[in-house]
């Protein structure tokens, strides 16, 4: 298969996973972006790529075939049926790495959109997308918000050995592997992102975990992450419920913060210093970020209570508002 366009400009959101009580499940897209243009090369013999990093990472990510947007791309490209191609990666990276904010979802899902803005015209099979980079990931919960956008809840349906699907009484058979859901996100609802100086790498924060956790607590998560979309979209509350405790309570958390809160001591200091003054405040991801969800701007505010952090010059603070459309990208 040839190829439909010359060159393809992919521009992925940045995503926070978890948000407190939703391990492993939910993910949301920020308005922060990794922005990539693949270039085709002219000669038909030329097989290799060129790889060209500006902002984050420049000084450690590989420029060959190892990096993992290459590697990808590679593996969708084939997926797609199109022959090895020769390309210039040029990437302008904003999110940062090893942090907790979907980098390396950001990469999975660019070189996957690329291959597949390459293979068609028109829009993007976002659900082709995201089984593939859902397989490559492991897990679904950061690769679903760069996909789709918004607020993404994910799970691994599992089928009995040699049953790919069950049938579904009114609907299309359920095929097992990754599925997920998408909710509307408020336009009030902002995140602030608190981003340190130091990193912390998923497969590190994942050994902290124990292989079982008490039902007591297993409880007290599902009560919580059962509220989190009611609390992204508090126009659908009733009762008189203010968005803010809603979300207060959402993001609570038993199941995977605790355990690795001596992996990020000052991260976990912040998250208390925050929750004290009654912000929504969770790990991002597996950290070290700090993500703090808010019903209406409150950024000074919030930066009022996180000042002792901020001047130490251990942290920066990004201001976002909610991605809504996932992926986007432009064919040349």
């Amino acid at each position: 298969m040839n190829p439909v366009a010359k060159s393809v400009h992919v521009k992925v959101p940045a995503t926070s996973a978890n948000l407190g009580s939703g391990f492993d499940t939910i993910g949301l897209a920020l308005d922060y972006y990794d922005e990539l243009t693949f270039t085709l090369s002219d000669d038909p013999d030329n097989h290799s790529v060129t790889v060209l990093i500006d902002g984050e990472g420049e000084g450690t990510l590989p420029r060959d075939e190892t990096n993992l947007v290459v590697s990808t791309f590679r593996k969708a490209c084939n997926t797609f049926g199109l022959d090895r191609l020769g390309f210039t990666l040029e990437a302008h990276n904003r999110i940062p790495q090893a942090r907790g904010m979907g980098s390396s979802a950001e990469a999975i899902v660019a070189g996957i959109s690329a291959a597949a803005a390459f293979a068609h015209d028109g829009e993007l099979n976002r659900d082709a997308i995201f089984e593939l980079a859902a397989t490559i990931e492991g897990h679904p919960d950061n690769v679903a918000p760069a996909v789709y956008g918004g607020l993404t809840v994910s799970w691994d349906y599992q089928t009995p050995e040699g049953v790919g699907s069950t049938r579904v009484s009114g609907g299309e058979p359920l095929s097992g592997g990754f599925h997920t859901v998408n909710y509307p996100v408020s336009e009030r609802i902002h995140a602030s992102v608190f981003v340190p100086d130091y990193e912390l790498s998923t497969e590190k924060a994942r050994q902290a975990l124990p292989a079982s956790v008490p039902y007591h607590d297993a409880i007290f998560n599902v009560s919580r992450v059962g509220l989190l979309p009611g609390a992204m979209n508090p126009g659908v509350l009733h009762g008189g419920l203010d968005a803010n405790a809603v979300l207060f309570c959402a993001t609570q958390d038993r199941l995977h913060q605790p355990y690795r809160k001596d992996l990020m001591t000052p991260s976990w200091e912040l998250i208390e210093t925050l929750r004290e003054c009654g912000y929504a405040a969770a790990v991002s991801g597996a950290g070290p970020c700090v993500l703090v969800l808010h019903d209406g701007d409150a950024r000074e505010d919030i930066e009022r209570a996180a000042a002792e952090q901020l001047a130490s010059g251990h942290w920066r603070v990004l201001h976002l508002t909610v991605n809504t459309t996932g992926v986007a990208v432009e064919r040349g």
